[in-house]
């Protein structure tokens, strides 16, 4: 019985020696490089259980390639101008390419170096060909940021994964800011351009209210000549349909027609407090008598 349970715990020990000397396990998201004595032998990106030689014949190595999250150092760059400027970015990056990534960086603790050297050398190529206004600047036409993150994505990305294994998902600026020396010149700039905006909207605005003017006296002096034209017309009507009516009365009966013009005379020559002297058989007053 005694015998027995040496051989259990014997047959134990030469498993548990087996497992951890022959054999390595891969998990979800992450990547192994095998090693003999410096040379890679096996690449292993699949989740999974994995044969080895023990240590030292050969060596494991694994990295993690989920997508992971690095900010750049501060970089101080020149822009096309020779404005110096201080870019700040973050990269979204995950390991591609296992065995480009070991023999080139080695292990993933260097990755952050490599890249931010990376990140730096693109930065000043690319703000070499745009001017400060391109980052900072009141008049959004002249704003190039976009343009300019995509550009630095392209180049990392390419030089990221040809030389280093390195797959680089997002470029983003995280802060732009201004030495001191070069603050309060960017700041009368600013200044300037706002100036120069504010100068151009008022010159738009008095020649736009000089038009709008213009356009509305010739609109109310065409209205004007309009109305009068119609209302003279209207006045000319009127007047002939009141010679026309009083043509009428006066072919219908003449002598009564002359009364009445003589009594409309009368009544507006006259009134309670009027002292008229005169002849009393001059017309209209001669109907006072008869006439």
């Amino acid at each position: 019985m005694k015998k027995w349970i040496k051989w259990v715990f014997a047959a134990l020990a030469a498993v548990i020696v087996f497992v951890y000397g022959f054999c390595f396990t891969v998990r979800e998201g992450s990547s192994a490089i095998v090693s003999r004595f410096g040379q890679v032998r096996k690449v292993c990106t699949e989740a999974g259980f994995y044969l080895k030689l023990p240590s030292p014949f050969e060596k494991v190595v694994t990295f993690d390639s989920r997508s992971q999250y690095m900010d750049s150092g501060y970089t101080e760059t020149l822009t096309n101008d020779k404005k110096n400027i201080i870019l700040q970015t973050y990269l979204i990056w995950h390991i591609e390419d296992p065995l480009r990534f070991y023999t080139s960086i080695g292990e993933a603790a260097n990755a952050a170096t490599y890249l931010n050297d990376l990140t730096a050398n693109v930065k000043n190529g690319v703000m070499g060909s745009y001017e400060l206004s391109s980052l900072v600047s009141t008049d959004l036409d002249n704003l190039r940021i976009s343009e300019i993150t995509e550009k630095m994505q392209q180049l990392i990305a390419e030089k990221a994964l040809s030389d280093y294994g390195i797959k680089v998902e997002s470029v983003r600026l995280k802060r732009i800011a201004l030495p001191e020396d070069n603050l309060q010149s960017v700041l009368d700039q600013m200044i300037a351009d706002r100036e120069k905006q504010v100068t151009k909207l008022l010159s738009e605005g008095k020649r736009d209210a000089a038009k709008i003017i213009s356009e509305a006296d010739a609109k109310a002096a065409e209205l004007v000549a309009k109305g009068k034209l119609e209302a003279a017309e209207i006045n000319a009507e009127t007047e002939r349909k009141i010679a026309e009516i009083y043509g009428e009365a006066y072919d219908a009966n003449a002598e009564l027609f002359v009364y009445l013009k003589k009594l409309i005379a009368l009544e507006n020559s006259v009134s309670a407090d009027t002292v008229l002297i005169m002849n009393a058989d001059d017309s209209p007053f001669d109907i006072l008598n008869g006439g």
